[in-house]
């Protein structure tokens, strides 16, 4: 590693380290004659020499205590340009991961000449896990960025450690395009692998793997021989070491390369594959590998990669073998591939197509579809239907995973039980005999095969009763939002915004005022594979509270399975501010004061619990501030993946009497929202509800046959 004089840093690097906006630090340049000048970059993206910066935030009281991941950063941006460094880290991370938490205290303090040496003995045997990385070696310049990984590892963990090096990665390979399969369709991917008795598969193959997700679940959900491929060095390495992470007992394998046109598992044979192939890639080989064997189903269009990555997964399985495939909603229905889906259908390979609403996943605009595929057993009896699942005509405007999985797993659970007897559920799903597919435009397109609800299936007098409860929950609920909302009247601040003086989370936790508590993700166990000791806190079947459970505020759904084994648990105390730690896609974090029914309940991975001193701090305030977006987004840290660095939040320095002013005001608008969200859901259901009944026939209009 060849360190340079200095790092060079973009604004949004300055507005991570300062701990403000981007508009912030836009504004410095313009009205500040000595913010430094750009040494680099172009005039639409000027980079700046990070000490002059470091200098120039700290002559003005700007520069907040830096916290591990921004040494670490700042350590990794001593070697702009490429992404070895980053690279060349993940073996000394996994080593670090593997010290249990005396050893991992104890590396940050060692000598330069220790560190170094306990870092070529320690990532001897890693490196070989991960690919792309021949051997590092760590001389002198090493050893900064060695030191602040540790020291990250250390404070934060390993995976905390392992998104820092992402950011740097993704940087350095242009990862435009690269998403992570987010983990909640990760998970209802794999659950569909679940087999009738409730077995999952032992060896999953995911064929372009990208950072890991979708294996990842898979060994969640059981699976313990993990092979993956991807084309990007740097998504591999990341695979290969999340993997490792979270499931150092299972055999692992993870290689780079293009799958298609350089199989890096030719031959192998799998019990199951999950994959979420790059989408409209026409440039994927089409013209060399017009003669593969794996073409069973016909030779793939050029136009159409998808069906490439079908057959390749199809190519791997055993007989029986299940594939479960995340694809853009075209590939069901474009000219081109219609011979290759009427053969996959006639054979009986494919086995389900499910639309999925807008937003499950990047392309955020498109609704995607996944394929359930299976390796044809000539032992067995081909199906006569394919199951078609419309779970985009149950979207609610909160995107409800949970209502999602229900839908769909439950259709796929009752079909595969009684394929002939199955009779779906009206407008959702449906078992599609394969002569209605199999008609000039072989369109699999769900929702133009079920969306017209089966007279049959619906009860008259049923539905009538539904709608008479639903619209009693509506009436309440809006009786509810009505109470709330008679107060309207907000007075306006004088001419200009109230300019406070505020105090970052550090400073707080320093001065005694909070504390802050957070829960490591479960599954961690020693690289052996035993589980770690378990913790001396009493499990006593208390429930724990998710971080999911907090944005739908709901009560606390989870369990001690979601809990880790290493580490104190904490419990949930009256008056404590939540805080979830990362940003889903198209939403803000939420932030709210614990309700009393949750008090004892175990705190769960990916929430911030703050516990305020209530003699300074109210904590309805604290909640309010918190959550502000543009706090939000100054402390908003990583690219895939966004996290809130917790200790870089303000809070305005107040009054107690002034802070339980705001903080009953923050609480009133809390429960206005959730009013808000009540009066909305049963709204939803009523009007679902009667759309069917009167649509199909079962439910007359209102005056219907009166004078």
């Amino acid at each position: 590693m060849n360190q340079q004089a200095s790092a060079l840093v973009t604004a949004a690097d300055i507005s991570r380290l300062a701990g403000v906006t981007r508009a912030t630090v836009s504004n410095w340049r313009r009205r500040h004659p000595d913010f430094p000048a750009p040494a680099g970059g172009t005039d639409a993206s000027p980079t700046y020499d990070v000490d002059a910066v470091r200098a120039w935030l700290s002559a003005r009281g700007q520069l907040p205590e830096d916290t591990p991941a921004d040494e670490l950063r700042t350590a990794l941006r001593t070697h702009p340009g490429d992404g070895e460094p980053a690279l060349h880290l993940l073996p000394a991370l996994l080593a670090a991961a593997w010290l249990d938490w005396k050893e991992r205290e104890a590396l940050p303090e060692l000598r330069d000449d220790a560190l170094l040496r306990w870092a070529r003995s320690a990532t001897a045997d890693e490196a070989d896990d991960v690919p792309g990385i021949e051997g590092p070696t760590y001389n002198a310049d090493a050893v900064g960025p060695l030191r602040a990984l540790v020291r990250c590892v250390a404070a934060d963990g390993a995976e905390a450690a392992m998104d820092v090096l992402a950011e740097r990665l993704l940087e350095d390979t242009g990862g435009t395009g690269t998403y992570r399969t987010p983990h909640p369709l990760a998970d209802l991917m794999a659950r569909l692998l679940t087999d009738s008795t409730g077995a999952f598969p032992v060896s999953v193959l995911d064929p372009a793997c990208g950072t890991g997700s979708l294996l990842a679940a898979a060994a969640s959900a059981g699976a313990t021989a993990l092979r993956g491929q991807d084309i990007l060095v740097a998504q591999a390495a990341q695979a290969a070491v999340r993997l490792r992470l979270s499931t150092p007992e299972a055999v692992i394998s993870v290689r780079t390369g293009d799958s298609l046109r350089s199989d890096a598992f030719k031959g192998l044979t799998t019990d199951a594959v999950l994959c979420n192939p790059p989408y409209g890639a026409r440039d994927w080989g089409h013209e060399d590998l017009a003669y593969d064997q794996r073409w069973a189903y016909g030779v793939p269009p050029k136009g159409e990669p998808e069906l490439a990555w079908v057959q390749h997964s199809l190519a791997h399985l055993a007989p029986g073998g299940r594939a479960v495939l995340l694809m853009p909603p075209a590939v069901a229905e474009r000219t081109a591939g219609r011979r290759i889906r009427a053969q996959l259908v006639r054979d009986g390979a494919l086995r389900a197509v499910v639309s999925l609403p807008q937003g499950a996943a990047t392309p955020l605009h498109i609704g995607l579809h996944l394929w359930v595929l299976e390796r044809p057993n000539p032992q067995a009896e081909a199906p006569g239907t394919v199951l078609l699942v419309d779970a985009a005509a149950s979207e609610n405007r909160d995107f409800d995973w949970a209502a999602i999985d229900d839908t769909v797993l439950s259709a796929w659970r009752h079909y595969r039980a009684d394929r002939d007897g199955f009779t779906g559920t009206p407008g959702i799903a449906g078992a599609v005999p394969i002569t209605d597919l199999l008609t000039e435009a072989v369109d699999l397109t769900p929702a133009r095969h079920i969306r017209t609800a089966s007279r049959q299936a619906l009860r008259p007098a049923l539905l009538a009763r539904q709608a008479s409860e639903l619209y009693g929950q509506l009436h309440r609920a809006a009786q509810d939002l009505t109470d709330l909302s008679t107060e309207g009247d907000w007075p306006p601040a004088d001419d200009r915004p109230l300019d406070w003086r505020t105090a970052t989370i550090a400073d707080l936790l320093r001065g005694g005022a909070l504390s802050l508590l957070r829960t490591a993700p479960a599954g961690r166990r020693t690289r052996s594979g035993e589980p770690l000791p378990q913790p001396e806190t009493d499990l006593g079947g208390r429930p724990t509270l998710t971080a999911t459970d907090v944005v739908q505020n709901r009560p606390a759904s989870g369990t001690t399975a979601d809990l880790p084994t290493d580490a104190p648990l904490p419990l949930i105390q009256g008056s404590d501010v939540l805080l979830t730690e990362t940003l889903r896609v198209g939403h803000s974090v939420v932030a709210r004061v614990v309700e009393p029914d949750e008090t004892g309940c175990f705190l769960g991975p990916h929430l911030l619990l703050f516990r305020p001193d209530q003699r300074r701090l109210d904590p309805w305030f604290l909640a309010g501030f918190l959550a502000a977006e543009q706090n939000v987004n100054a402390a908003a840290t990583g690219t895939s993946i966004v996290r809130v660095d917790p200790r870089r939040l303000r809070v305005p320095l107040l009054p107690l009497a002034e802070q339980q002013r705001y903080g009953a005001a923050f609480r009133r608008l809390h429960e206005l929202r959730t009013a808000a969200h009540r009066a909305d859901q049963a709204a939803e259901d009523v009007t679902r509800l009667l759309s069917t009944g009167l649509t199909g026939g079962a439910l007359l209009p209102h005056g219907h046959g009166s004078a």
